[in-house]
């Protein structure tokens, strides 16, 4: 694919996110003009009821989207980097896997008192979501760190395997649940948004600032791994130490993430594939451009996820994976054609 510059992209990703904000402030089940929506948003509105739907509801839930894109896709362009494999997302350290197995169980123990704000108020699920996803990842880098250091292979198969004694877990939790859990934990792992607040939004806020300034410190040391973990120490990368902060900031965003939003797939894994075949490998431009980017899908998958089945919602973790996997087997199909060429012999004269 042919590269573009990325400071023009980057450009274009901040123009387009707040116009599809605006837009997305205008869908849903009361239709609700731009124009009236800008006088809300500055304070000119005068119906209560406008003001209601996009303060309380809306808005919360469109800048919950825009934090937690932007940090999926930040952290899956961080692990492509860390794992030097562009087909790498967040969930390969175990948080995803760990978050699931953390709020089945707070579903099937807690029984009513889920809903009920136990901490900051988050609900248990939230609570039990982040403290699984974090305890997994702990483990998964316990498992591949030895006194040679943090094994990338092997943290990759540890990753595999906690996600699948996690699966176990979740059937063993779905086989002693009634019908009213069942329905929880599916919905839950679906991903959703529809639970927004402002506290929500600004805990998920902090995270997301903390990530994108602090992820960018690293861009060079990310860019020296892609040529080895040999060559980036005889750079004079830590790189122990660049791998334990990498992988403890992830696990802290996508923790954070799924705790307030469930289970959002595919945004961590495609949005950075995109962005690097656009502009290349170098994490400088690679970092900002793709949590921009997951910023842009998630806001308008949510709207669509709005819309789509009028009066009730989709799941936006549908919504993401109907529109992310095909464009992604797309690419893949573009991109093995574009090797086929490339090294395909010429024929002979």
């Amino acid at each position: 694919m042919r590269h573009f510059s990325a400071a023009r992209l980057i450009g274009i990703l901040v123009i387009l996110l707040p116009v599809v904000a605006l837009l997305s402030l205008t869908v849903g089940t009361v239709s609700i003009s731009w124009v009236e929506a800008l006088s809300a948003v500055f304070g000119n509105s005068s119906s209560t009821q406008i003001d209601t739907i996009l303060f309380d509801i809306r808005l919360p839930r469109i800048l919950l989207a825009i934090f937690v894109g932007a940090v999926l896709a930040s952290t899956g362009a961080v692990m492509q980097g860390l794992f030097r494999n562009p087909l790498a997302d967040p969930s390969l350290i175990g948080v995803s896997s760990g978050a699931s197995v953390g709020a089945s169980i707070m579903i099937v123990t807690a029984g009513g008192a889920i809903q009920g704000g136990a901490l900051v108020g988050l609900s248990l699920v939230s609570i039990g979501a982040f403290v699984g996803g974090f305890t997994a990842t702990l483990l998964v880098y316990r498992l591949a760190t030895s006194g040679l250091g943090t094994s990338v292979t092997t943290m990759l198969l540890a990753g595999i395997a906690i996600g699948a004694l996690a699966g176990a877990l979740n059937s063993l939790l779905s086989y002693f649940s009634d019908n009213d859990m069942l329905r929880q934990i599916s919905l839950w792992q679906m991903g959703n948004l529809s639970g927004a607040s402002w506290l929500k939004v600004f805990i998920m806020g902090v995270v997301a600032v903390l990530l994108m300034s602090l992820f960018p410190r690293d861009s060079k040391a990310l860019n020296a791994l892609l040529l080895g973990e040999s060559e980036a120490r005889h750079l004079g990368i830590n790189v122990q130490r660049v791998k334990r902060r990498l992988i403890v900031l992830t696990a802290l965003g996508v923790g954070v993430s799924v705790a307030v939003a469930g289970l959002v797939g595919f945004v961590g894994l495609i949005m950075p594939h995109i962005i690097r075949l656009m502009i290349g490998p170098d994490h400088r431009w690679l970092i900002p451009a793709s949590g921009l980017a997951g910023a842009v899908l998630l806001v308008i998958a949510d709207s669509l996820a709005r819309v789509v089945v009028t009066p009730a919602e989709l799941p936006t973790g549908i919504l993401t994976a109907i529109l992310g996997a095909p464009f992604f087997v797309v690419l893949l199909l573009q991109q093995r054609k574009d090797c086929l060429l490339y090294t395909s012999p010429s024929p002979r004269d």
